[in-house]
């Protein structure tokens, strides 16, 4: 019921997004374009979906102005937006429309 409920929530939102949010970045890049609070969890919408590359399950990083405000996981994806939940929230912060998310890389 719940994952019923976020894809709707999801799909509502993406639908508000102006195309114009949506502009090109470079590949496992994505813009916050929205976020939405629920009773459980916040969702967080991307600007920036399947097409950039971007899988469900991925963790990204979230940062402003080069530093690191969070982890997000990506739970549902179209082709050119989607949605993730918030892993981990550094203290005292908040993710902002406009900040940027990106994929995380482990290093060997």
């Amino acid at each position: 019921m719940f994952r019923r409920s976020l894809q709707l929530s999801f799909i509502a939102l993406a639908a508000l997004t102006p195309f114009s949010a949506r502009a090109a970045v470079a590949p496992g890049l994505a813009e916050v374009v929205a976020v939405h609070p629920t009773r459980i969890a916040d969702l967080v919408v991307l600007g920036h979906g399947f097409d950039a590359g971007l899988r469900q399950g991925m963790i990204c990083r979230i940062t402003r102005g080069g530093s690191e405000i969070a982890e997000i996981i990506l739970v549902d994806l179209r082709s050119t937006c989607g949605s993730a939940l918030i892993v981990n929230l550094s203290p005292g912060q908040s993710i902002r429309v406009g900040d940027v998310a990106s994929v995380k890389i482990l290093k060997s």
